[in-house]
């Protein structure tokens, strides 16, 4: 009976570390909240005026219709992948999650490429068949093209996310529905979507933190939402007092969205009433069923890997002697470090409060908990902004110092590749942490409590018992950070120091100077580095290979 107090004592120095991280992790936020109530400009008035009620618009209409075609497209694979058995299941469904590995950004530039003017498809209609087409039927830079790239390159968090739960679904419920003569159809609607309705919430809202996290795309295409304003409020004019009070309408919307998605998830809890769970058995379809099942799932993942990856390729061999040279190894290795560091970090970081967090009960664990997973739904740019106003009064504070040891510099923190993976820390923190604590949670405290017991310390037993057992969760945990990292553009594009550049930015810089070729070989890389992880980490989860 007194082990659970003797484990709380001896936590002190692990929750001195968790409180000193939660704050660093709440300042960046608190920093803009502070700004936002700052006397508003003459730019602030002039874009609250004439520009703000356009930029929310646009925001809301491209959430509105991402949001209703993922979840169409998401669920209806999900529910095809788990319920039937089809020719190129087996492929199809790992393969509908490759999509993820192509940020929207990079689909952009392929898409574009492809479509326009001198891309491959009106160049063989005019020099093969004569045919002389109309621009606008193959203009994809503008909102409805948009929305098409970010739901072919997003809509895999609903797939992934729903799949998952309809897996683990009880057969007997279709059977039920079956035997009461109920069709497909009707199973559908009337069963599966209520039973997943938390699933299908929770992808979509991923989704939608997705976009509004872009910048990429919506530069590219010339679309003004609340991102992009950010961007040309702050570098453009220089108002860096302005871009915080747009950056807080975007933590607004951010704000409102998370409490409707708790609003539609709802207290509705569906389980099953007995512990001998039988899984859904797959129905094997044959004939014109078939047929059209694989033919719905093969073309969407034509559209979303296929044929961009492919773009991607062909672009490589036209343009690879003016890329491939010592500049890029330097970019390579710019983009490893900072992913290195930047989930090194999060992996430290992570243990220490997930550790924390499982051994103690109170308030405070909980907070720690629900701050932790705060920065993945936070834009980048507005945690890049919060983050240097941080740096910058650090800097001020610590001018007195520099002076002190000799530097001229007045800016020394906000100009180094400190702030930038600072800043990743909190938007990826979140990852991370989920990947750690889902090990703890599989491993308990039974070991940790047998170790206390034979006179270990926490901080013995932390490095000789439980990192041990939880080591697949630290080496996922690291992956995925640093996956996410090497695809970050927002973060990456403010927060970096003078000339240096990752293959993220320097895919975005080729692209923005109608360069596309030469942007296919860092994009190139991206996709190739997130796609062999995403692929090993479905077999992973599969159990096929580990």
């Amino acid at each position: 009976m007194k082990l659970v107090p003797k484990i709380l004592i001896h936590t002190n120095g692990w929750s001195i570390l968790t409180f000193l991280f939660v704050c660093f992790i709440l300042l960046p936020n608190l920093s803009i909240l502070l700004q936002l109530f700052s006397e508003p400009n003459e730019n602030w008035e002039h874009i609250k005026a004439y520009m703000l009620q356009d930029y929310l618009v646009t925001t809301f209409v491209m959430i509105v219709l991402l949001g209703i075609l993922t979840i169409v497209i998401g669920v209806s694979l999900a529910w095809l992948v788990s319920a039937y058995d089809f020719p190129m299941k087996g492929f199809l469904k790992w393969g509908l999650i490759l999509p993820l590995s192509i940020p929207p950004y990079i689909g952009a530039y392929a898409y574009h490429g492809l479509l326009n003017y001198t891309g491959i498809i009106q160049t063989t209609l005019r020099n093969s068949f004569g045919i002389q087409v109309n621009q606008k039927y193959f203009d994809i830079m503008n909102i409805p093209g948009a929305v098409f790239i970010f739901t072919v390159f997003l809509f895999p968090y609903v797939y992934m996310i729903t799949r998952a739960f309809l897996v683990k679904q009880s057969a007997s419920i279709i059977e039920n529905a079956r035997l009461l003569g109920s069709g497909s159809v009707e199973i559908f609607f009337r069963i599966v979507l209520p039973i997943s309705r938390v699933a299908i919430v929770g992808g979509g809202s991923l989704v939608i933190l997705e976009f509004l996290n872009d910048y990429g795309v919506v530069k590219y295409f010339g679309i003004q939402t609340l991102s992009t304003a950010i961007f040309q409020t702050w570098f453009g004019l220089g108002d860096l007092e302005s871009a915080i009070k747009l950056a807080g309408t975007l933590m607004a919307i951010v704000v409102f969205l998370l409490l409707m998605e708790k609003i539609m998830r709802g207290r509705k809890k569906y389980s099953s009433t007995t512990t001998k769970v039988r899984p859904l058995k797959p129905i094997k379809l044959t004939g014109w069923k078939a047929g059209l099942t694989t033919f719905y799932c093969g073309s969407v993942f034509m559209l979303a890997f296929i044929i961009p990856f492919s773009q991607l390729v062909m672009w490589v061999f036209m343009a690879y002697d003016a890329v491939l040279n010592k500049d890029f190894i330097k970019l390579i290795w710019n983009s490893v470090f900072v992913a290195s560091i930047g989930a090194i970090a999060i992996v430290i970081i992570a243990l220490i409060i997930g550790n924390f967090t499982r051994l103690s009960n109170g308030f405070f664990s909980r907070i720690s908990a629900k701050v932790v997973i705060l920065g993945y739904s936070i834009p980048g740019a507005v945690i890049a902004i919060g983050v240097l106003i941080l740096f910058i009064g650090m800097d001020k504070t610590l001018s007195a110092f520099y002076s002190l040891i000799g530097m001229n510099q007045t800016l020394v923190l906000s100009t180094s590749l400190i702030l930038l993976c600072f800043a990743y820390v909190i938007r990826f923190l979140a990852i991370g942490y989920n990947s750690i604590e889902a090990g703890y949670e599989k491993n308990g405290n039974h070991f940790t409590e047998a170790s206390r017991m034979l006179g270990m310390t926490m901080t013995q037993t932390f490095f000789k018992v439980d990192l041990k057992l939880i080591k697949g969760a630290v080496i996922s945990a690291f992956i995925l950070a640093w996956v996410e990292i090497i695809k970050e553009l927002p973060l990456t594009l403010i927060l970096r120091p003078f000339n240096f550049e990752t293959l993220a930015t320097k895919a975005f810089q080729y692209a923005g100077n109608e360069m596309v070729q030469e942007a296919a070989i860092p994009s190139l890389i991206i996709v190739m580095i997130s796609g062999i992880f995403i692929f090993f980490s479905h077999l992973f989860m599969e159990k096929e290979v580990f």
